[in-house]
């Protein structure tokens, strides 16, 4: 399936951009989620300007009742697959569930949960990738994913972003500074920061 924007993939891009050759500290990235710039670091990181996050909850998309500021929807109660969730919605230019657990292993049942959230268009119109989130510090988080039209992936960067934005909104971490937080997925770390002077949010990775 296409998705709007793949936050992982523009890294890739960037990477393969130099690997031919190109010498550019930064590029311009259009995407159906609108311009992304990733720039390429000294250290061989590359951080990425991922725009700002739509919280406003039909722009989401999501039916759920908004109950936080900006028409936003923050831990809204949510029944699906016989258990009872507190879900944040999140756009980072496509659609985000973020449900944080007390621990991955234990309290989801990931096969069968993760796709019956993805699928429940009686909330998620445009149906929603899902991110199962546990708060392992205030400046750590693990994650597992379930993508819309592609399940289990490794890493999913437009999700990363989506969560720690929702972890600060629900009080879960503070704010981090330039470091950003540090984001543990199957497929490695990814640091995230939400920028306060801007509200952008910039991932960086290898």
């Amino acid at each position: 399936s296409e998705p709007e924007m793949c936050g992982n993939g523009i890294r890739c891009y960037a990477q393969f951009l130099k690997d031919l050759g190109a010498d550019q500290k930064s590029y311009r990235i259009n995407t159906l989620a609108g311009l992304i710039i990733p720039e390429m670091k000294e250290d061989g990181n590359i951080c990425v300007d991922m725009g700002e996050p739509i919280l406003d909850g039909p722009t989401v998309p999501t039916t759920l009742a908004p109950n936080s500021e900006g028409n936003s929807v923050l831990e809204q109660v949510h029944t699906c697959n016989g258990k009872e969730w507190k879900i944040s919605m999140v756009s980072m230019g496509n659609p985000h569930a973020i449900i944080f657990v007390d621990d991955l292993e234990k309290d989801i049942d990931f096969e069968k949960d993760g796709p019956a959230l993805e699928s429940d268009t009686s909330v998620f119109p445009a149906k929603t990738n899902v991110e199962f989130v546990q708060v392992m510090s205030p400046t750590h988080l693990k994650m597992k994913v379930w993508e819309r039209g592609a399940g289990p992936t490794l890493a999913c960067g437009t999700g990363t972003c989506a969560l720690v934005v929702a972890a600060i909104r629900a009080g879960k971490i503070p704010r981090p500074g330039k470091e950003g937080v540090r984001v543990t997925l199957p497929g490695g770390d990814l640091f995230i920061e939400w920028r306060e002077e801007n509200n952008k949010v910039y991932m960086t990775g290898p």
